[in-house]
């Protein structure tokens, strides 16, 4: 079964109220950020937000808020039950779905951190990503899947890393002597890495499955929240509210 089906058949046995599904007042609206809105006023001016090349996503849900990032913007307005009937055939639906899974479950009391960090945190966040790989998995070889390039960069420090990202314009940029290579050669580096660092957002573009029970795992980012409970996959947001 499909990755995001398989989430929704999960949501389904958690919710059982009728009224949660269909009641207008349960309605979900999700519209895009803008970058102040979603990061804030970042020590540093390279995360995709602030480039336009990715937009945040905000569900709320009876003022619980849920965030999925997207190369789709867009608005949507319905109920859950309509959510879960979208047919999921581009990016901005899924970033619909998922973000309102996170709005929904943060809701219901299942997660807390659906919101992305803002201003200083996504710094102190790469730095307690670094401590947390080093007390937890000693000097890995990382694939890291999705350029994130405060984490990165904390990582280089003490880490063998290699980086793809889809982005076409951070293909071939040089981070610290190491150069961000094309997704074609994604294969090749989680064959080469002990551990595997991946963008949330890969639930969002339909990569994730193909990330999947080969080496250890670690998803970043807020994209994931409801889903990684879900199925039980090692997220790592610290600075995340």
């Amino acid at each position: 079964m499909d990755l995001l089906e398989t989430v929704k058949e999960k949501i389904f046995k958690i919710i059982l109220d009728d009224d949660l599904w269909s009641s207008e007042i349960n309605v979900l609206k999700v519209r895009p950020l803008n970058p102040g809105e979603a990061i804030g006023n970042p020590e540093r001016k390279d995360f995709p937000l602030l480039k336009g090349k990715e937009m945040m996503l905000q569900a709320d849900f009876r003022r619980s808020m849920g965030q999925a990032y997207t190369d789709m913007p867009g608005n949507f307005k319905g109920t859950l039950r309509e959510v879960f009937q979208l047919p999921l055939i581009d990016n901005f639906q899924r970033a619909v779905l998922v973000s309102s899974i996170n709005a929904v479950l943060r809701y219901l009391g299942y997660i807390e951190n659906t919101v992305h960090c803002r201003d200083r945190e996504p710094t102190e966040c790469a730095a307690r990503f670094k401590d947390y790989i080093l007390a937890n998995y000693g000097n890995p070889k990382i694939a890291f899947i999705g350029l994130q390039p405060a984490i990165v960069e904390s990582l280089l420090t003490d880490f063998e890393i290699r980086v793809v990202d889809l982005d076409k314009d951070n293909i071939g940029l040089n981070k610290n002597g190491m150069s961000i290579e094309d997704a074609s050669h994604t294969e090749e580096i989680i064959s080469w890495s002990d551990i595997i660092i991946a963008t949330g957002t890969t639930a969002v573009n339909n990569t994730l499955t193909t990330l999947l029970d080969r080496k250890p795992i670690i998803f970043y980012g807020v994209t994931i929240s409801g889903i990684a409970y879900l199925m039980g996959y090692k997220q790592c947001c610290f600075c995340s509210h």
